[in-house]
């Protein structure tokens, strides 16, 4: 801390002020200085942004074809409104009669849901191709969680596409816009 100390007198003279010295103890602020440093150091480092890391398509070249999913592998995904997810197996094809129309089933997000329907496609088709598709009243945490469960019954395969016409069809009256 700060010290004042008297200076010696001197002896035979006339008495005058006393010069005093200061002398400023500068320990305690270099120690709140690396406390503080400290802290903020170790703040930074522990806040660190959780991020899931995506793998985007290069983008095709003009004259490139597309290439086709087979039936047997996909696996659609449809969120729907009130956190509800529905899920069929192949794709939808309108007005094709080649094609069945797929049946549609209905989960939420709980532990017996979708992460239970992803584990046993996985289980009977290896490597299956799932497509997730926003219905019109689908929430964007809906999405969040769709893809922490892709990531967490580890999917390897898996597009964010547009709802097709033949997907709303397959949806229930409650979902329809």
């Amino acid at each position: 801390m700060a010290a004042l100390e008297p200076a010696a007198p001197k002896t035979g003279k006339k008495p005058r002020a006393r010069k005093r010295s200061f002398r400023l103890d500068m320990t305690p602020m270099v120690d709140l200085a690396f406390l503080l440093l400290t802290f903020f150091m170790l703040t930074t480092t522990f806040a660190k942004p959780n991020v899931m890391q995506l793998t985007m398509p290069v983008k095709p070249k003009p004259g490139d074809t597309e290439t086709p999913i087979r039936q047997s592998s996909a696996m659609t995904i449809v969120l729907g409104g009130g956190h509800q997810v529905y899920y069929y197996f192949g794709l939808s094809a309108p007005g094709d009669p080649s094609v069945p129309v797929p049946a549609l089933h209905t989960t939420n997000f709980g532990p017996q849901g979708i992460r239970q329907a992803l584990l046993a496609r996985g289980q009977q088709q290896p490597a299956p191709i799932v497509l997730i598709k926003a219905g019109p009243r689908a929430k964007y945490s809906d999405m969040v969680d769709i893809l922490d469960e892709m990531n967490i019954t580890n999917q390897k395969r898996y597009a964010l596409t547009a709802l097709a016409p033949a997907d709303r069809q397959l949806l229930p009256a409650a979902e329809q816009p």
